[in-house]
């Protein structure tokens, strides 16, 4: 009989769901779905059809089909449905040679295996059989789902197939075992101790395979987060740093978070180890450029120099790359990029002052990255650039989005706060915010007229400025904080604003309309203020204010403010004039308002750069319960000479053969072996301007045998006078892109082949490119000038050389070029 009844699902002339099983081939007679389709609503009854459709495999040939079926299994698993029921007949379709099917029977035992922990049990003797497989898939997918079912009773089954992976020689089967030594630390602590894994893991840091090595320090790291992290010893740390090169971007961030944890030897150690980091700068990956700025932060207070001088000289140095990282990417990373820089912006004022443009705000950038930039802009604002920041903050006042509007404004404010802009900037943001006043939008005024009572605290001398429109404002504003900040001014302004006591007069007696507390606060204030300044006017409505207050029951703070004001003036009115001529006291130019003082934090900030709490602006002790905080462990002090030496030795040419021999650190650590004195001709890449020569980061050599110098540089004037040396191009062609790449997107491809560039442009119809590029042997330089075509998009290219065999080089150096775009072709 058919397994639906007809119009059921089955290929009725009402069936609204995808068939399960026919024999034409696909799931329900059709060619494959979709993978969207997989994530339908289900009908009663799908799942036990599924199971009679599971049970008719051992007569179905068609291996396509039968990881339909498996995959509306797992697609209901997935949605939360409860296909549990399945679980033995998923477990009988184990025994098979199809990677595909074996992966999902897999992920679904598992899934299920604490619900089923007896069925479970049953299938180990398969799982541990596959993990003996001659196939090395097979037998990490084995291994993994093997570790992954975390029943008790299975830690005896785990640890032999466990312990040959961990020998295995495919790479792939051993970080699968170091994986599953974690995973065997959580299930059975005690008995992981009693097996050495940490021995182990220690000794899988030599493997040849760096993937091997990553799963080893993050593993190590979790099993020992109770100590402060992994332990290490500088032998470890040098052999680490030396196989750099080798690792992927995942495993260059798992080094490069062990480094601020290691102890140097000397000044030069230090050096040694930035200028072997100083190339990973020019990496694409924000989580690296980001990892080595913290390293540097790290070294820096270890070289005995001033830390805050050398940390200045890091930030100018990263500057760049950062910047390039903002320009592109998810908004995620850049928002996080962002952040790092604003943090950096305040730590180190005026580094990034040069770059304020990049910090403009783009129409089509998410909103949390406008609101971020606008906040950046008045810490990267100087005397030089203020006027452009400040017309282009005024371009923001009108923008759509409130909130955008209210930080431009109050930005401006900042800017002549902080005396950036000197005093023409003061004074020009004065002039913008009193226009503000007058606009017929509510939270602009609103948010002018309250940033003007913070410019004045800083400037009095603008007081005749601010004076004039305050009368007429108040009357059109209805904004409650911008109502309090203009009744404020005015308080502060009464003896030179002629109609001030005349416009208080009016809120005073219409005192019962005011609902707001803050503006009913105000309003005291400003009338006291304006009593000890004009008494003759004021004094009958400052009375008449003092009885509504002391009346006022809605507001405790009015009331008890009133009443206080009252009792002092009955006290003494000296004493109480005194008292309100203290709370106008102006603020120095060139302090801070408290609220705003937040040196200290971002002191601490530096030691946990490049983590969650430079996005929430605080330390990780404020948002990390004690019990999950993990503080890493420094790593023990040694006695060791030359180890900047032993860092040159060892370098990156032979990693591949580690010269050190370690073993698990203890509390007293072996120390490394000596030695010998670093050469004189490496250069100080960082230009910290130490006395002691520190190595320059070794090319590595190319396939074609032209081999560029990382650390080529050359002058405009020196690139000009050779271009025009050189009469005639060694080589002129061109090649076709399929997709047009932006300027910062080439620059940054070339630039990782250290194809550098001189200069670059974009015109209306191309893109234009100065490049050159020098040869590590000879010393000879290659220049180039590309254009990129935006009709139809193509990379033409005329190179000059001076090189012998100058034919051969450029010929090398397009096929790297084309290496570098092949993303874009």
């Amino acid at each position: 009989p058919p397994p639906f009844p007809p119009g059921a699902g089955a290929g009725g002339p009402h069936s609204q769901h995808p068939q399960v099983g026919n024999a034409t081939g696909g799931v329900g007679g059709a060619p494959p779905p979709n993978n969207d389709s997989y994530f339908t609503e289900t009908r009663k009854g799908e799942v036990n059809e599924l199971r009679t459709l599971l049970r008719s495999f051992d007569k179905e040939r068609n291996p396509l089909r039968k990881r339909e079926v498996i995959k509306k299994v797992i697609a209901y698993m997935t949605l939360g449905i409860d296909v549990s029921r399945l679980f033995s007949d998923m477990m009988l379709l184990v025994e098979t040679r199809d990677l595909v099917v074996k992966k999902m029977v897999y992920l679904f035992l598992c899934n299920y295996a604490t619900t089923n922990p007896e069925l479970a049990q049953m299938c180990t003797n398969t799982l541990q059989k596959d993990c003996s497989n001659e196939d090395p898939m097979v037998r990490g997918f084995a291994l993994r789902a093997l570790c992954s079912l975390q029943l008790p009773q299975m830690v005896e089954y785990i640890s032999e197939p466990l312990r040959k992976s961990l020998t295995d020689p495919h790479g792939y089967v051993r970080k699968t075992g170091v994986m599953g030594c974690l995973k065997l630390y959580h299930l059975n602590r005690d008995f992981a101790d009693s097996c050495g894994l940490v021995d182990i893991l220690y000794d899988l840091l030599k493997d040849n395979d760096t993937n091997v090595v990553t799963n080893c320090i993050y593993v190590l790291n979790e099993i020992m987060r109770e100590d402060g992290g992994m332990r290490m010893n500088r032998a470890i740390m040098l052999h680490l740093l030396n196989r750099l090169h080798e690792f992927s971007e995942f495993g260059v961030m798992a080094v490069l978070d062990l480094v601020p944890r290691y102890r140097v030897a000397n000044s030069d150690e230090a050096f040694a180890i930035m200028n072997l980091l100083d190339p990973l700068l020019r990496t694409s990956n924000s989580g690296v450029a980001l990892a080595v700025v913290r390293c540097f932060f790290a070294l820096t207070e270890q070289t005995g120099d001033d830390p805050l001088v050398m940390q200045r000289q890091v930030v100018d140095r990263v500057k760049m790359p950062m910047i390039t990282l903002t320009a592109g990417g998810s908004a995620e990373l850049v928002y996080s990029l962002l952040k790092h820089v604003d943090v950096l912006s305040q730590r180190f004022p005026g580094v990034f002052d040069d770059e304020y443009r990049q910090f403009y705000v783009r129409y089509n950038e998410p909103t949390h990255i406008k609101y971020l930039k606008v906040s950046i802009l008045p810490k990267v604002a100087n005397a030089n650039n203020a006027p452009d920041i400040i017309g282009e903050l005024s371009e923001y006042v009108g923008d759509i989005d409130a909130r955008l509007s209210r930080l431009a404004v109050r930005n401006m404010a900042r800017i002549a706060c902080s005396n950036a802009g000197g005093d023409w900037g003061a004074e020009h943001v004065v002039g913008k915010l009193v226009e503000f006043l007058d606009l017929n939008v509510a939270h602009v005024s609103a948010e002018a007229a309250n940033a003007l009572k913070d410019v004045l605290r800083k400037n009095p001398s603008l007081r005749e400025h601010v004076a004039p429109p305050l009368p007429r404002a108040l009357k059109y504003t209805t904004d409650p904080i911008g109502k309090a900040s203009i009744i404020w001014l005015l308080g502060e302004l009464s003896d030179i604003s002629n109609e001030a006591p005349y416009v208080l007069e009016k809120l005073i007696d219409s005192y019962d309309t005011i609902s707001n507390a803050s503006v009913k606060m105000a309003l005291l204030t400003a009338t006291m203020k304006m009593f000890f300044k004009r008494p003759p006017e004021v004094q009958k409505m400052l009375g008449r204010l003092l009885k509504y207050a002391t009346d006022d029951v809605s507001t405790q703070d009015v009331h008890d403010r009133a009443l206080y004001y009252y009792r002092l003036l009955k006290s003494s009115p000296q004493i109480a004039e005194q008292i309100l001529s203290n709370l106008s006291a102006c603020v120095a130019i060139e302090k801070t308002f408290a609220e705003e003082d937040d040196s200290d934090m971002h002191a601490a900030l530096m030691n946990e750069f490049n983590s969650l709490s430079i996005i929430y602006g605080q330390t990780s002790e404020n948002f990390i319960d004690e019990e999950h905080r993990v503080v890493p462990a420094m790593m023990a002090e040694e006695n060791v000479e030359g180890a900047a030496a032993s860092l040159l030795n060892d370098g990156p040419a032979h990693a591949h053969q580690p010269s050190t021999n370690f073993e698990q650190p203890h509390p007293k650590p072996t120390s490394a072996t000596n030695g010998t004195a670093p050469s004189a001709a490496v250069v100080d890449l960082l230009d910290f301007g130490d006395s002691t020569p520190t190595p320059a980061p070794i090319a590595a050599p190319s396939n074609d045998g032209l081999l560029l110098n990382p650390n080529a540089s050359m002058t405009g004037e020196a690139f000009q006078k050779m271009w025009g040396e050189i009469a005639s191009p060694t080589l002129t062609d061109s090649f076709g892109l399929k997709n047009l790449p932006n300027t910062a997107d080439t620059e940054g491809a070339l630039g990782k082949l250290f194809l550098n560039t001189m200069a670059s442009g974009e015109l209306p119809t191309e893109l234009k490119f100065f490049l050159y590029a020098q040869e590590s042997h000879s010393g000879s330089y290659l220049l180039v000038q590309a254009v990129i075509s935006k009709s139809s998009p193509s990379f033409s290219y005329t190179i000059k050389t001076n090189a012998t065999d100058a034919s051969k080089k450029c010929n090398s150096l397009v096929d790297k070029m084309k290496s570098a775009l092949v993303g874009f072709m």
